[in-house]
């Protein structure tokens, strides 16, 4: 509950003529100073006083893509018996603030808002809650109060086409590799043959010599299978335009754009990022897919991330492609992702930002040099050392 400034000087004049009229026994001061003080009091009692209002949300849509629109329609129903008056409302969208009227809103009846939610830049746009201030009729009291939750409008990286797409990586026994384009299936092993297997897949001359049926047991060995890490360390990106690190804009819309493309191509793929301690939240509903972490992705403060990150990669060998995504301050620490040629048979660095092409064989990697998601796109199929 805050007190006005018209609440404040009348407070003090209750307390100045109540201590004049008792002080100098002038009843009218007195009486004048006891009215101001009611007043007060009674401006309290009805700022105190709570509607009972229902807040409802609908973002069309919640998922958009950078730059295109999304809007946001607030309805806001009076559950109560008293009409509601002496009401300001307005809802927080983001950093802007809407006017949601409420003045005589009647028992039953609602009220309707709808507002563009600005999707300029890449995040997760918090919407609400809506904030109810109640006011006294003569404005000396005033209480604001929250009522429902916050509704996120996800603002996703733009996508750019891409029409090339990694092959796979077949081994056969004598060491060598071949591009397999959509994967093939391979003879893996040997099982006992159970209610449903086709009879097509018994393998016959085991079954003759150990006397049970026994079936082939097949697995895609050389499907295509992406790993896209995202460097997300402040160092890597130190440009900024009005706070914001262009470059990182830029190489989430490529690693949307690959993400996006694998998925389209039914291909399996996995987003990484360098730190992802920092890779930020959105309010309400939970991160859905790659797309949305791309949107609640942030900037992190630890440097020496991506050392730790290319020891798991090396370790764990979660695919067969990899695409790192950086900014100009990280083309120095290439020799890490350099590193990682033994354990990914290709390698793809993109950088972003940078005010010179990087010297060519940097770290014997495949090196495109981008100034945006947009020219990424463009030279990726330039790209053939899949």
């Amino acid at each position: 509950m805050g007190i006005t400034a018209r609440g404040v000087g009348l407070l003090v004049a209750a307390v100045v003529l109540l201590g004049a009229g008792f002080r100098f026994a002038y009843p009218e001061l007195t009486l004048l100073g006891a009215a101001a003080g009611a007043a007060v009091g009674y401006a309290a009692l009805v700022a105190a006083w709570r509607p009972r209002l229902t807040v409802t949300r609908r973002a069309d849509p919640d998922r958009v893509a950078r730059g295109e629109p999304a809007s946001m329609t607030v309805t806001v129903r009076n559950t109560g018996r008293l009409r509601s008056a002496n009401l300001l409302a307005e809802d927080r969208c983001g950093r802007r603030v809407v006017p949601v009227p409420l003045l005589r809103v009647r028992p039953g009846q609602d009220t309707e808002v709808r507002y563009e939610v600005p999707t300029q830049r890449r995040g997760v746009v918090p919407v609400g809650p809506l904030r109810v201030t109640r006011r006294d009729p003569l404005g000396l009291v005033a209480l604001a109060r929250p009522y429902g939750g916050t509704t996120p409008v996800w603002v996703h990286p733009r996508v750019h086409p891409l029409t090339a797409v990694p092959t796979g990586a077949g081994r056969s026994l004598d060491g060598r590799v071949d591009g397999v384009p959509h994967g093939s299936i391979t003879f893996d092993s040997l099982r006992e043959y159970v209610v449903g297997d086709e009879l097509r897949r018994v393998h016959w001359r085991t079954s003759a010599r150990v006397g049970e049926l026994m079936v082939r047991e097949n697995v895609d060995t050389s499907l295509p299978r992406l790993v896209v890490l995202l460097d997300n360390r402040a160092v890597a990106h130190p440009q900024r335009v009005d706070g914001v690190a262009e470059s990182f804009e830029s190489a989430c819309e490529a690693a949307a754009s690959v993400v996006t493309a694998a998925h389209r191509a039914d291909l399996p793929v996995l987003l990484l990022l360098v730190d992802p301690e920092s890779a930020g939240r959105g309010d309400g509903d939970g991160v859905l897919g790659p797309l949305d972490r791309l949107a609640a992705v942030e900037l992190s403060g630890d440097g020496d991330a991506l050392r730790a990150a290319t020891t798991r990669l090396r370790q764990d060998r979660l695919g067969d492609t990899l695409v790192v995504l950086t900014g100009p301050g990280g083309r120095d620490e290439l020799g890490h992702v350099g590193a990682l040629r033994g354990a990914y048979p290709s390698v793809v660095v993109g950088v972003f930002g940078a005010a010179e092409p990087t010297p060519p064989g940097a770290a014997g990697l495949v090196v495109v040099d981008a100034a945006d998601g947009a020219q990424f796109a463009a030279e990726w199929d330039g790209v053939r050392r899949w």
